[in-house]
């Protein structure tokens, strides 16, 4: 067999190489950055934003990070899952005391909530054999990407019907999924709706799942927002119960502020402990293949605040008065759009950093274009983009675009 001559060989065609266009949240940035009015809100991406309208180093983090600072070591790789000590931590944090055997579950670390969860599908693609996944309609954008990247069908199960919760559509649509399915699921401060099951309907969701043979991963990228850490975790609390295997991708991004950091976690509860080795040990292989190994700076940073008694009590008095905040700046856009007759009821009624508003694309383009207000065009805000000295206007945009 000869090797084809230099003249036959065809070289790659770069021609062929779409244009992307670019992420759709992320490049409101871009937008907002381009925007030369004195006066302009950006409620488009979502990270937490303080009372000034800036990303805020969190002190806890920022104690941390001096103390490591005193004694700088080497910056070797990590262990593949990321180190044993980090493991445990996350599980503490994800499932509490007494709630499942450690010893049972499969914990990672991961490139943020975002890594955790094409870990998962990866693991569910590749080692279950795992073809099809359902998502809540709507969803995080990038959940879409992220698993269908990962060569699985996404289709999507009801959730929002445009006023609210949409529970029976929810639960006939899981009803109706094959055994084997994936379903992924928001624990807390649903994105983009805001809106959580209650503690009963997250009961009547695990039973359905169980009963029908489908595989849950609970996305959990926004613990300690929503109504607290321990709070937060009801989903959770509610699938350990239920005795059935499912998996938990958490994020520190929002909760510790560390967005550029990527650390996050990816736990699966198993029947027994030999399980739960196996499943680690292709959870490492699958992230050999993709990223080789995880990062080390914010993970120390996780680790250091979260294993000392007084850092940790600074973080969850610091992530307190950020959910608190979040919640008056609920009640105020609410009392806002209450001044301009209109009903803004479904704003406390929901949890976490966003908000669904109803708006449509173009109700949402003229906020943007005519009271520089930004935000997503499925009409979504984030709600941290709000302060005392924007609120007001922000609902008088709302009021003139309805």
């Amino acid at each position: 067999m000869t090797s084809p001559s230099a003249t036959d060989a065809q070289p790659l065609d770069f021609e062929r190489v779409a244009y992307y266009p670019g992420d759709p949240i992320l490049g409101l940035i871009d937008l907002f950055a381009a925007d030369e009015r004195e006066y302009k809100v950006n409620l488009g991406v979502g990270v937490y934003l303080d009372e000034h309208g800036r990303l805020p180093l969190m002190q806890a983090v920022r104690a941390a990070e001096q103390s490591l600072a005193v004694d700088p070591g080497p910056r070797g790789y990590l262990p593949i899952g990321g180190t044993v000590g980090l493991a445990r931590t996350i599980q503490g944090l994800v499932f509490g005391e007494g709630l499942v055997d450690l010893d049972t579950v499969a914990t990672i670390q991961t490139l943020g909530g975002s890594g955790a969860v094409k870990e998962m599908a990866d693991l569910a693609r590749v080692e279950l054999g795992v073809t099809r996944v359902i998502v809540s309609n709507p969803t995080w954008a990038n959940h879409r990407a992220i698993l269908e990247g990962a060569g699985l069908e996404v289709g999507t199960y009801r959730y929002y019907d445009g006023v609210g919760l949409d529970v029976e559509g929810m639960l006939a649509d899981v009803r109706a999924a094959a055994p084997g399915t994936l379903v992924v699921a928001h624990a807390c401060c649903h994105n983009p709706t805001g809106y959580d099951l209650t503690t009963q309907q997250w009961e009547q969701f695990a039973q359905l799942t169980a009963e029908r043979g489908l595989f849950v991963l609970l996305d959990m990228a926004y613990q300690g927002l929503g109504d607290g850490l321990g709070e937060d975790r009801a989903a959770v609390e509610v699938f350990a119960r239920t005795g059935q295997r499912f998996a938990v991708a958490n994020s520190f991004s929002k909760n510790f502020g560390l967005y550029g950091e990527r650390v996050g976690g990816l736990s699966v509860v198993c029947d027994r402990a030999d399980e739960a080795r196996r499943v680690r040990s292709q959870l490492c292989r699958l992230v050999r293949t993709n990223y080789s190994s995880p990062a080390s700076h914010g993970a120390a940073l996780v680790q250091r605040v979260l294993d000392d008694q007084v850092l940790r009590a600074d973080w969850a008095a610091e992530l307190t008065r950020m959910r608190e905040r979040i919640v008056a700046m609920r009640a105020a856009l609410r009392a806002g759009l209450e001044d301009h007759d209109l009903d803004g009821a479904f704003v406390t009624e929901q949890r976490g950093m966003f908000s669904f508003t109803g708006l449509s694309p173009e109700q949402m383009l003229a906020l943007r274009d005519d009271f520089g207000v930004y935000g997503t065009e499925d009409g979504r805000i984030c709600i941290s983009g709000l302060n005392d000295g924007n609120v007001e206007h922000v609902a008088g945009a709302i009021s003139a675009v309805s």
